[in-house]
């Protein structure tokens, strides 16, 4: 695998698929605003979301891509891989209508648990946000088995698909936006309808896409095999564990909707931002190194393993430091020139702004966490790294409870930041204890180096928010103009001060500019 080739094509899909994302919710934004209909829309989506974490990524997809892979590459090749795939689907597939049926069974007691009786003093809101979860419920299926279908996709280095696969349900929102502009519950219900033909999209792109590859999936009769068995014991641990993380994002839900009414949206549509970063630069690091460290690992090679991480981690605070610090520092001019408009007020953008501005100190550890996890999950450890995220998350819901009333919105935020930096720091330490990846003088250097230039763009980019804050107070066209303007600058100085400085690896600039293929292989 050519892995500067691979991260160019996943990030530059993921990227489009998240400028659409911004597309749906620019639109969004303008026609729900922070209302309602809004936070009964996140919640319709929440909640099939985290399923689709729990069952259809995270521990899943981590133990499935190794053995796939190792099928794949040892004495059975494609056709060992393939009977493997088909195993896990046959009891996959009914395990997720199953849970999906059960689920959507309790759902008004779970709706009730998470949400307060008189949630924003309307005691319709809970109804709607029953009657359109039920609508949402089924994406969770489609969208599991997507995460499967992109295991093998990934597995066999054909990465398109898989990352483009997100843009479809973003173009489906987009659509319903567009064709119901009335706003209110009418546009959310459309909203969630479109939900569902988005999952739809997904699942024939990926499904065409492994036929296409060579590997036409048959369903067989559910039943567990020594194969289903061993990826189950790989799995389970990290799946109960990770109960744990979905049952604190309820917490976090109800922290929110026991806060002024807007808050839920707020806070999604800040994380949007955050998530940019996160998706283009950490997503696509960990996809694109799990199936190289895994062959590095399966050759016995653990020199390479660790040379295939560090110039991930190197190339991870090469992009995202001077995204984080560059978000914090102009966040009211992004949130401003993006969201604000039509029924989103200048004070809804304020509150959006702040939550920003917190949420993305832990970014950098959001990156270093996909980019430290697969030195785990290559090893076949899916534990380690779960256990890790549920202790963090414990702490982080445990920390909401004491801090929630002195310090309101911004408490979501910083306790999200602060358990990150705790989960990355404690992955580190164990990879180094077990003498699988230390970061070496070197790179240390390097990343100290990066930190001075992201610090001095920041600075930058502050003073130049205030000499140009009249653009700031007029249309859409301008804020995006004048956002767009800041933006230029700040990659201008740092990329600028950090080359006079030292800060940036040759290698990596070629990685970005895709002169040189570095080969993982």
């Amino acid at each position: 695998m050519k892995l500067g080739k691979a991260i160019g094509t996943i990030g530059g899909l993921t990227m489009l698929s998240r400028v659409l994302g911004f597309v749906r919710d620019m639109v969004a934004s303008r026609i729900l605003g922070a209302g309602a209909a809004a936070e009964v829309f996140q919640i319709a989506f929440l909640l099939p979301n985290l399923f689709r974490r729990l069952f259809g990524e995270g521990a899943f997809s981590s133990g499935f891509v190794p053995l796939f892979s190792k099928r794949l590459n040892g004495e059975g090749g494609m056709d060992d891989a393939k009977q493997f795939a088909e195993e896990v689907l046959a009891v996959f597939a009914p395990l997720l209508i199953a849970v999906t049926a059960v689920f959507m069974v309790a759902l008004p007691l779970v709706i009730m648990i998470m949400v307060p009786d008189d949630w924003g003093g309307d005691a319709s809101k809970t109804q709607s946000a029953i009657e359109l979860t039920r609508i949402t419920m089924p994406y969770m299926i489609m969208i599991c088995l997507v995460s499967l279908l992109s295991g093998v996709l990934n597995s066999l280095n054909r990465f398109s698909a898989a990352a483009f696969a997100p843009a479809l349900l973003n173009i489906a929102l987009v659509g319903a936006l567009l064709l119901v502009r009335d706003g209110g519950m009418v546009t959310a219900r459309a909203m969630a309808i479109s939900v569902l033909i988005g999952g739809v999209l997904q699942l024939g792109l990926c499904w065409v896409s492994v036929r296409r590859a060579g590997l036409k999936l048959r369903f067989q009769k559910p039943k567990i095999t020594p194969a289903v068995r061993e990826l189950f014991v790989l799995i389970l641990p990290a799946t109960l564990a990770g109960g744990i993380y979905y049952l604190s994002q309820f917490f976090y839900a109800a922290f929110a909707t026991r806060l002024p009414e807007g808050t839920l949206a707020h806070i999604n549509y800040a994380d949007r931002l955050n998530q940019l970063p996160l998706a283009i630069i950490g997503s696509a690091l960990g996809t694109a190194i799990l199936p190289a460290i895994s062959r590095a690992v399966d050759r016995g090679d653990p020199d390479e393993a660790a040379g295939i991480q560090g110039q991930a981690v190197d190339l991870a605070m090469l992009l995202t430091l001077p995204a984080s610090i560059a978000l914090a520092a102009i966040s009211g001019p992004i949130i401003s020139a993006i969201y604000q408009g039509g029924r989103f007020t200048a004070e809804d953008a304020s509150v959006t702004a702040m939550i920003l501005a917190i949420l993305v100190a832990g970014l950098p550890a959001y990156v270093l966490i996909k980019v430290l996890a697969p030195g785990f999950y290559a090893r076949k450890d899916v534990k380690t790294p779960v256990y890790v995220a549920m202790a963090m998350l414990v702490a982080g819901v445990g920390l909401n409870f004491v801090l929630l009333k002195t310090l309101g919105v911004a408490t979501l935020p910083l306790t999200t930041a602060l358990t990150a930096w705790g989960n990355a720091i404690i992955l580190y330490v164990i990879l180094a204890q077990r003498g699988h990846f230390r970061i070496g003088g070197a790179l240390l250097s390097r990343l100290v180096r990066q930190l001075i230039a992201a610090a001095a763009m920041g600075m930058t980019l502050r003073l130049a928010t205030g000499w140009m804050g009249g653009m700031f107070a007029g249309s859409t066209i301008e804020r995006m103009v004048g956002v767009g303007a800041l933006v230029a600058l700040g990659g201008i100085v740092y990329f600028g001060v950090g080359w006079v400085i030292g800060a940036i690896n040759k290698d990596d600039v070629m990685v970005l500019l895709r002169r040189k293929k570095v080969s993982a292989e």
